[in-house]
């Protein structure tokens, strides 16, 4: 569980919820919430699957509109992850593992394209 919770939800730029929208288009909900609502499980396991993927689906099956609208909202704020979009009854949120470990990223791995091309003929030297 997370120590500090934070009232501000966080804000993505336009461009970002774009490729964010794309990436989310091929998979699956995480998490399928019943007609009870949020529960403190449902809370950890997509606490879960956060930490682990950054950007989840959520399926609430709901019928109401302004019902699934609060949830939406409710699990942003409890879980400090941006909402990405909402079609239906399918939720898409986004926190990024920078912010859930606060470690800095990976250096990234040096491109080789500097070195010289190996021939056929250097290999039997």
């Amino acid at each position: 569980m997370r120590l500090v919770l934070k009232e501000i939800m966080l804000t993505l730029t336009s461009k970002h919820r774009r490729e964010l929208k794309a990436l989310a288009h091929d998979i699956n909900p995480v998490v399928i919430i019943g007609r009870i609502g949020l529960s403190a499980s449902v809370i950890s396991e997509l606490e879960r699957g956060l930490s682990s993927h950054e950007l989840i689906k959520i399926k609430i099956q709901i019928d109401n509109r302004e019902i699934r609208k609060e949830l939406f909202e409710e699990i942003c704020q409890q879980l400090d992850a941006a909402p990405v979009q909402q079609i239906g009854k399918i939720l898409v949120i986004y926190r990024s593992k920078l912010d859930a470990t606060d470690k800095p990223p990976a250096t990234p791995i040096p491109n080789k394209k500097n070195e010289p091309r190996r021939t056929k003929r250097s290999f039997q030297s």
